[in-house]
């Protein structure tokens, strides 16, 4: 969708203000502590962009609390395993030798939108070291949350989704569905029966740009959205629906939605299990 289009399905005038009201109709304020995922085409067009919408989520909550956006680069990984797009098996070993080492303030966020793109120019965001499976944040909360993210433990009890759970955060879902939610990898690593594969990234190292081997989680965010549409049944109270400019937004309890996510992953993996296992038989 080019910007004409958006322009041609938005319905009123959209500008910061328009976007701070909305937040607050949704219950979100000052202190609070927020992950956001944004389709801003699906916001509508919005006068002054990615930078107006980031400066109402950072106006709207302040500095006493905590905004925060996944900013992956997960080009910084084996290319063996690229499937969007895969590459000639015979650049494998070259990308490896030559890829960049994971800098938090050079390395690009890689299909995350203009949202958090915008969120990462800003001098007080800081992002954590993980090489492919980074967070940024901005607030109260962003030197502590960000400081370690552990390179075998992406989205676990150490990595930044860790810290936040159990703090009071909110999960915002503007114009998009269950399959952006991070906040579930975390549930995905919590459940028993997590699988891992080998991978790699350029990182540096003593400050020697190296190439590191490193286990990897096999996550499969397919299921996000049944299991979101399960979650809302069970927790009504949980989530509130509401638009943030055009977009139909859910505001989300993350413990709440993280906890009930552990169990129905647990559920569905014993499941696919005894499949599997009768399956072989």
């Amino acid at each position: 969708m080019n910007e004409l289009d958006v322009v041609l399905r938005t319905g009123e005038f959209i500008s910061k203000e328009t976007i701070k009201e909305h937040l607050g109709n949704a219950g979100i304020g000052k202190g609070e502590r927020i992950i956001v995922h944004t389709s801003l085409k699906k916001v509508g067009w919005v006068s002054g962009g990615e930078q107006a919408f980031v400066e109402a989520l950072l106006e709207t909550v302040t500095a006493d609390g905590t905004v925060v956006m996944p900013a992956q680069s997960s080009d910084n990984s084996d290319p063996r395993h690229w499937m969007m797009p895969p590459v000639p098996e015979e650049w494998h070993e070259p990308i490896r030798r030559t890829m960049p080492a994971y800098d938090p303030h050079l390395s690009h966020l890689r299909g995350m939108g203009k949202v958090p793109e915008c969120l990462h120019r800003h001098p007080e965001t800081v992002r954590s070291p993980h090489p492919a499976h980074s967070f940024i944040a901005w607030g109260r909360d962003a030197a502590e949350w960000m400081r370690d993210h552990p390179l075998e433990d992406s989205f676990g009890e150490g990595s930044p989704l860790g810290k936040m759970h159990g703090s009071g955060m909110k999960i915002l879902l503007i114009g998009t569905g269950y399959d952006s939610c991070t906040a579930l990898h975390l549930s995905e690593y919590r459940a028993p029966g997590l699988e891992t594969y080998r991978d790699g990234a350029s990182m540096l190292v003593d400050g020697e740009r190296k190439w590191i081997e490193y286990d990897m989680a096999d996550l499969e965010s397919d299921d996000f959205p049944p299991l979101g549409m399960a979650f809302e049944r069970e927790h009504p109270e949980a989530v509130t629906r509401c638009k943030i400019g055009q977009a139909d937004t859910r505001v989300i309890d993350m413990d709440t939605l993280v906890d009930f996510g552990t169990e129905w992953i647990t559920k569905w993996r014993e499941k696919k299990k005894v499949a599997q296992a009768e399956k072989a038989e």
